[in-house]
C-alpha cells in the first residue's frame, strides 16, 4: 500500500503554547510544510471552506461545542480528511468513542514525540492509530451506552443531513429550514426520511432526543455514575 503524504494540516485548539509546539512536531516528526490553526470549532469550519488540508488534528475541549460534537461536524464537514483527536481525556471509553465516531487515531495530548511520529506514520499509511495504554472492544460489543450509541448514529449524517437535524433541535418546521437553507421543502422531507432512518427513529422528537442524548455533559455523568 502506497502511504498518503501529509503536506497540510489543520491544529483545532485554544491554546496557543500548545499550538506552537504542536506545529513544530508535525513539521519536525511529519514533514508537514503547511499548518493552519484555530482556536474555535466555528473558525475551523469557516476555513475549510477555503482551505482543504491533508489532516486535522482536533482538541477535543474547545469553547464552543460538547465534547464529540467537535469531531461529529468537522467528519460532516470534511468526511475524506483525516481526523486525528489530541487530548487530555485518554480513558479508554473516550478513545472508543471517538473511533466509533471516526477519527483518524487519538493521541494522548502529552505524548512525547516519538508517539506522534508514530500515530502520523500509522495514519499516513491508511492505519487507525490508538496509543499503547488502549484497550479495544470488540466490535460485536456495540456501543457501551446511550451516548455512545448516539454518537455512532449521528456520525452517520451527511454535512446537510446534519445541519438540518440541528435545525430541527432549535424547533424549526420544514418550511422554516427550506428557507433558511435556500431548498426547496420536499428536499426537508426527504432529508428528514433519511435523518430517522440513519438514526434508527419514528419522528423528529425522538431525532432529537438522540442529538440530546450525544450531548458531552451527559457522556459526563455516564462516565462519574460508571465510577460510583
Amino acid at each position: 500500500m502506497v502511504a498518503t503524504v501529509f503536506k497540510t494540516a489543520m491544529i483545532v485548539d485554544d491554546h496557543p503554547l500548545f499550538c506552537d509546539a504542536l506545529s513544530m512536531t508535525l513539521k519536525t516528526v511529519a514533514s508537514i510544510d503547511a499548518i493552519n490553526t484555530a482556536d474555535h470549532l466555528e473558525a475551523a469550519l469557516t476555513q475549510l471552506e477555503d482551505v482543504h488540508p491533508d489532516v486535522i488534528i482536533l482538541d477535543l475541549n474547545l469553547p464552543d461545542v460538547n465534547g464529540l460534537d467537535g469531531l461529529i461536524r468537522l467528519k460532516s464537514v470534511a468526511p475524506e480528511t483525516p481526523v486525528v483527536v489530541v487530548s487530555s481525556m485518554a480513558d479508554n471509553r473516550m478513545i472508543s468513542s471517538t473511533l466509533r465516531v471516526g477519527a483518524a487515531g487519538f493521541v494522548p495530548k502529552h505524548s512525547k514525540r516519538d508517539v506522534f511520529r508514530d500515530a502520523f506514520e500509522a495514519i499516513q499509511k491508511g492505519a487507525i492509530f490508538t496509543p499503547d495504554s488502549y484497550v479495544p472492544t470488540s466490535d460485536r460489543d456495540g456501543p457501551q451506552n446511550n451516548a455512545e450509541e448516539a454518537l455512532a448514529r449521528l456520525g452517520l449524517l451527511t454535512k446537510q443531513q446534519a445541519r438540518i437535524l440541528q435545525l430541527i433541535c432549535a424547533g424549526k418546521l420544514n418550511k422554516q429550514i427550506a428557507y433558511d437553507l435556500s431548498i426547496a421543502e420536499t428536499t426537508v422531507k426527504a432529508h428528514v426520511t433519511a435523518i430517522m432512518r440513519k438514526l434508527g427513529v419514528q419522528s423528529r422528537t425522538q431525532a432529537v432526543l438522540i442529538a440530546q442524548e450525544a450531548n458531552f455533559a451527559n457522556f459526563v455523568a455516564n462516565e462519574n455514575s460508571s465510577m460510583a
